[in-house]
């Protein structure tokens, strides 16, 4: 990796650096954008003791669920946790802190972390056990209280395509938390269904820029489906 590009060979360069007791911040929303071959370096690393930020922690066997089968999340920043009965065993059994926290509320933690806005106050939580013990405040009759912002050491992040200097594209639904994550990593690494060199994107399509990005790596994707509902044929 020389210059502007920031393309990398192979996931084990991708996550190079990435140590015990680390904070990981990770892309997507339920199976659905969500940086499979990172999150699959990761378990084969072996490293322990991980703050993992990402909206959920995958299911039984697949996304970030595989990180629970050898305990090498020591806490969990999630909003939903419905989908993985290992996650409810280490939870309820004090193996595994989590930290539950509204869905926007934690979109915009990651939002100001990138930003650099150490906090905000949000009406979200007020008067719950969301707010408790935490700094309140009245706007215009309201109550709201203090949020700090979320960074971390590693964000991963899927995206669609990437150019060389790091500029990425998200497709569809997959856009979810992956740009809030991408600003808010000390190291980012996003993994690609496709890179081109720079000038083939269009930049009106950008949504992360390049200057975000530290490494961009090419992956497979098996992009399973979270939940397959169908219907049943007429007779």
């Amino acid at each position: 990796m020389s210059g502007f590009d920031k393309v990398v060979d192979s996931y084990e360069e991708a996550l190079a650096g990435l140590d015990n007791n680390m904070t990981v911040l990770a892309g997507g929303f339920g199976l659905c954008g969500i940086p499979e071959g990172c999150i699959a370096q990761i378990k084969r690393m072996g490293v322990r003791g991980l703050t993992v930020v990402s909206n959920n922690c995958g299911v039984d066997g697949f996304g970030l669920g595989v990180l629970l089968e050898d305990k090498q999340i020591s806490k969990m920043v999630s909003s939903y946790v419905g989908e993985n009965a290992l996650f409810e065993k280490q939870m309820m059994e004090g193996e595994l802190e989590v930290e539950l926290t509204p869905q926007g509320t934690l979109a915009e933690k990651l939002r100001a972390g990138g930003a650099g806005i150490p906090a905000f106050y949000t009406a979200t939580g007020f008067g719950t056990p969301i707010g408790e013990g935490k700094e309140s405040r009245q706007f215009d009759g309201r109550d709201y209280i203090l949020e700090e912002s979320i960074t971390g050491d590693f964000a991963i992040v899927k995206g669609w395509k990437a150019d060389r200097y790091g500029n990425v594209i998200y497709r569809h639904t997959a856009q979810n938390f992956n740009p809030m994550v991408a600003t808010a990593g000390k190291i980012t690494v996003v993994e690609v269904e496709e890179i081109v060199e720079p000038g083939e994107l269009d930049p009106s399509q950008i949504q992360t820029p390049g200057i975000y990005v530290n490494r961009v790596v090419l992956g497979n994707f098996e992009k399973r489906i979270e939940q397959r509902t169908v219907r049943q044929a007429d007779a």
